[in-house]
């Protein structure tokens, strides 16, 4: 079982490592953390490699919201 930093793991997902820390914050990719330092198993690397890019959205935009009047002061 091979391990890798989140350096490495950054480099071969198009991440930065601080995207893949807050991965592993957030329990979507598993890591170890051995001298201060996280450590992935590389087949644990696919858990997180076909996400969807972005942030989720919240709400689906509507008509209503996407037409605004802008009115001009006088």
């Amino acid at each position: 079982m091979a391990t890798i930093s989140t350096k490495d793991a950054a480099a071969r997902l198009n991440l930065s490592v601080r995207r893949v820390q807050e991965l592993i914050k957030n329990n979507r990719l598993p890591a170890r953390m051995i001298g201060g330092m996280y450590l992935i198993d590389e087949k644990d690397l696919a858990l997180v490699k076909n996400r969807k890019p972005g942030r989720p959205r919240t709400r689906v935009p509507t008509k209503a919201t996407t037409k605004r009047k802008i009115t001009k002061k006088s």
